[in-house]
């Protein structure tokens, strides 16, 4: 690459980098807000399901907090390859925790209240996430950063989990399907587990 290239393409990185960075600063204030909203909601609702939410929330906030960290110094040898491994965990974990909080709900046939205030703040987190995911896709390609790609994957699946769980929610509400959450959730536990391993295994150059 020419001197003049080099220039010309540093103010455009830079450019992306604070994207990047403002996006996981908009998921981090979105899901530090939510896990104490939807956790109330869990409580006012006996809803299993939504506090399985609430936690969930800071599985994204551990991702979004490596995401910074790496974007921050991210010419720094050895940091890609460590936020990697720490997303791909993440990723096993919510897959894990996905599962045992599906089969708990399927075991003990938990029928949570109506609530209003988890439907609303669900449906706005599922629009956010899928929004944010793709703006992070989208930026971690043009900077080809494997770390900010893998973590749209991460918000992705909040996207979706937020989804499976308002589809409960309103069933359950609705026509009494209790076991309809749980149900779509196992699709996301299946997700969680193969991007877990992909990060996992990705390699650094």
């Amino acid at each position: 690459m020419s001197t003049s290239t080099y220039v010309s393409e540093a103010p455009e990185r830079v450019r992306l980098l604070r994207r990047g960075l403002w996006l996981e600063y908009s998921t981090l204030a979105w899901n530090v807000v939510g896990a104490v909203v939807v956790l109330w909601a869990a409580l006012a609702a006996r809803s299993v399901a939504l506090a399985g939410f609430g936690l969930d929330s800071l599985i994204e906030i551990l991702a979004s907090v490596v995401v910074v960290w790496h974007l921050s110094n991210v010419e720094r040898p050895g940091r890609e390859q460590r936020a990697l491994r720490v997303i791909g965990v993440a990723f096993l974990l919510l897959a894990a925790y996905i599962a045992a909080q599906s089969l708990y709900v399927l075991v003990s046939a938990s029928r949570p209240r109506h609530s209003t205030v988890g439907i609303a703040w669900l449906a706005a987190t599922a629009a956010l996430m899928f929004v944010l995911a793709a703006g992070k896709g989208a930026t971690g390609r043009a900077l080809a950063n494997r770390v900010l790609q893998t973590e749209a994957r991460v918000t992705l699946i909040d996207g979706l989990l937020a989804v499976a769980v308002l589809v409960g929610l309103v069933l359950s509400a609705a026509a009494g399907w209790w076991w309809a959450d749980p149900a779509a959730a196992f699709v996301i536990v299946f997700y969680g587990i193969r991007e877990g391993r992909a990060a996992l295994r990705e390699p650094v150059g």
